[in-house]
């Protein structure tokens, strides 16, 4: 098995997850509801990275090796659990003004 976290992140890297995953959870309409489960998980974010390396051998197959390392990495540190809850909100708001239009539009 491959190690884990032999190459940290880059700051581009971190920017690209956080909004592939923000717009995967708004396109779903799964934003509020994300926004409130990782609200209540920030104080165990790190002790969750470090499980997703634990149960690997059993995430790895259903999400890949690079999928669990980098959401992994990407989740050690709250502030890019933040980030990410900041991004979910700013899509939800374009997605909330992008309904308002179309319904302007329609009438």
């Amino acid at each position: 098995m491959r190690d884990f976290w032999t190459q940290p992140l880059t700051e581009e890297e971190k920017i690209d997850l956080i909004e592939r995953l923000a717009t995967n959870l708004v396109q779903r309409g799964l934003g509020s509801a994300s926004i409130l489960f990782l609200e209540m998980h920030k104080p165990v974010t790190f002790v969750a990275s470090q499980a997703a390396i634990v149960f690997s051998p059993m995430l790895v197959p259903f999400l890949g090796f690079d999928r669990v390392d980098q959401y992994s990495q990407l989740f050690q540190s709250r502030e890019n659990l933040e980030r990410l809850i900041q991004r979910i909100e700013e899509l939800e708001v374009e997605r909330q003004l992008a309904k308002r239009a179309s319904k302007q539009d329609a009438k």
